[in-house]
């Protein structure tokens, strides 16, 4: 039924959601992060000049990381082998980095949350390694932006 909340069953208790029955499918999904800043930091970032090293670099990792982490931070996700994970950063004008993320696997559930979080983790990750020089960042929107695979099949936002 469309509009269920499914990590709930018919008393209201928590579950996680049975996919076992699911047909292994190629699933992807994309996100995208943005973090605003001050120009003079976005300089900084893209000149590699931060005494931390090379940010977007460092934030990459992060995001690859925190994607085989999802299922220890939201508590109902499923455990997933993933196929790949990819970082991207657009300097899209001179206050703010879009981050990018896509991940795929071939699956019974979708990989939506492994992409949000790792672009949530590549965001807070660039807000941590400048925070000294720009204490006024701000992340956002967090966005899913296309998903492949499963019964909703390809889905993209706007």
């Amino acid at each position: 039924m469309p509009g269920e909340l499914t990590h709930f069953d018919s008393s209201g208790a928590s579950r996680m959601v049975d996919v076992g029955a699911k047909e292994i499918t190629e699933r992807m999904a994309r996100a995208q992060a943005f973090v605003s800043m001050e120009p003079s930091t976005l300089k900084l970032i893209r000149d590699r000049q931060l005494a931390k090293g090379d940010v977007l670099e460092v934030a990459r990792l992060a995001g690859i990381m925190a994607t085989k982490q999802t299922q220890t931070l939201i508590p109902l996700c499923h455990s997933l082998g993933l196929d790949s994970a990819a970082i991207d950063f657009e300097f899209v004008d001179d206050r703010r980095v879009r981050i990018e993320v896509r991940v795929s696997n071939h699956g019974r559930t979708g990989v939506e949350m492994e992409a949000m979080t790792a672009a949530s983790i590549a965001a807070l990750t660039i807000y941590d390694m400048c925070k000294a020089v720009d204490r006024w960042m701000s992340i956002g929107p967090l966005e899913l932006i296309e998903k492949v695979g499963g019964k909703s099949g390809h889905v993209r936002r706007g």
